[in-house]
């Protein structure tokens, strides 16, 4: 057995997770690293063996920055540009780097290793990318030390393979038909083994859909997919067929969510649920008047959504019942990318001078403080978590918080 293949059946085990005013001092910090990457030889984890904690700010003041540093970010990586993998930060830019969540260190960086405005695709303990070279490879690194440990190839026919989502078995990548004319009219969908690297099957789109533009998920042996074109498609991780597509009102770019039997997307001034089965049409919930629903997520059993009106929403994904709806955040820019810690709810901005990381409390959508890191850039705010902290990344800069 390869030592290539060897890495990949152990990366099988490692868990991973997506990442996206006046200040107060933090109490003493302590760092769990417990099922952690390893620190580099001769630098003592900070506060290894420990629990952390953080005191908590007065009301309406944001906490101090646990570290700051510069970032790569080229702002193109669309909903992926940040992640959180263990102890480790990935920043998506070139060169694509990864630092210890506790410190801010630089644990690896790997310069043109990708394409410009790649997402940070993770799973089954690799890091998926689409080659710098642009020879049709998709590239899996460890995202422990940025080593290469996986490679393979749509074929030579496809232009520009890129991968879109990937589940325990598979990777799966859309690329162009080449035409004897070197053009790219049609394109397919396709799913790679993530231990052979062999292509197990491969399936063309519909005339006049694109390889770009695509938002998908692989979750409970169905792929699912978003793209410019309205349309909304499920098909069989097993063998590719398609199960169902719909027309949806807008075309979305944006995160939808993949929960228990459903698909819940944003669609305009709607949120809409589908049976992952059939494509039925579950539940649906309107938005304020001439507003429209941004991208949901699901933190611990709850759906979380902003509105174009400023307002955020709790909401049951299985039923779409409101929970709560806060309406009082009108001067207050609206999150994009949610991340949950205890019983506070985060949110990232987006194009918004003013804007930054918001805190909510979870139970009732209240705001609590907001951070801003004063550079006046309008780039979108991304966030992740990890137990007691947080990573944003905005623009060229990449903070770490305490989540209080």
């Amino acid at each position: 057995m390869s030592r290539r293949h060897t890495m990949r059946l152990a990366g099988k085990g490692l868990g991973l997770a997506l990442l996206g005013a006046g200040v107060w001092g933090c109490g003493p910090e302590n760092d769990n690293r417990s099922g952690g990457t390893a620190p580099k030889p001769g630098r003592k984890p900070e506060g290894a063996g420990g629990e952390e904690s953080f005191s908590a700010p007065p009301p309406g003041t944001a906490p101090k920055a646990l570290w700051q540093t510069a970032a790569a970010n080229d702002g193109l990586a669309g909903n992926d540009a940040l992640a959180v993998v263990g102890d480790l930060v990935i920043v998506s830019g070139d060169p694509l780097v990864a630092r210890d969540l506790s410190t801010g260190e630089e644990v690896w960086s790997r310069k043109g290793v990708t394409t410009p405005g790649a997402g940070l695709l993770l799973g089954s303990g690799t890091l998926y990318l689409a080659s710098a070279e642009y020879d049709g490879n998709i590239v899996g690194l460890d995202p422990a030390t940025g080593k290469e440990t996986w490679r393979s190839r749509l074929g030579s026919q496809y232009a520009q393979p890129r991968p879109i989502a990937v589940d325990d078995d598979h990777v799966y990548v859309t690329g162009g038909i080449l035409d004897k004319d070197f053009r790219t009219p049609d394109n397919v969908v396709a799913a790679i083994d993530t231990t052979t690297g062999k292509v197990v099957w491969r399936e063309q789109r519909d005339h006049g859909t694109e390889e770009t533009g695509i938002t998908a998920r692989a979750v409970g042996g169905r792929l699912v997919y978003t793209d410019f074109r309205k349309n909304l498609t499920v098909r069989e991780t097993a063998t590719g067929r398609q199960t169902w597509t719909k027309k949806i009102e807008r075309s979305n770019s944006s995160d939808f969510v993949v929960h228990q039997d459903l698909v819940v997307l944003a669609d305009g001034g709607r949120l809409r649920a589908f049976a992952l089965a059939d494509g039925g049409e579950r539940w649906s919930l309107a938005s304020e008047e001439f507003s429209r629903f941004n991208g949901p997520a699901v933190l611990d059993g709850v759906l979380y959504v902003s509105d174009s009106a400023h307002g955020l929403w709790a909401v049951d994904p299985a039923t779409g019942k409101k929970i709560w709806h806060n309406t009082d955040l009108l001067h207050v820019a609206y999150p994009w990318r949610f991340a949950k810690a205890g019983g506070a709810l985060y949110g990232a901005t987006e194009f918004d001078e003013h804007g930054g990381v918001h805190a909510f409390d979870a139970a009732s959508g209240k705001l609590r403080w907001t951070y801003n890191d004063g550079t006046g850039d309008i780039q979108k705010w991304y966030l992740v978590s990890r137990g007691k902290r947080l990573a944003a990344l905005h623009g060229k800069k990449l903070t770490a918080l305490p989540a209080v």
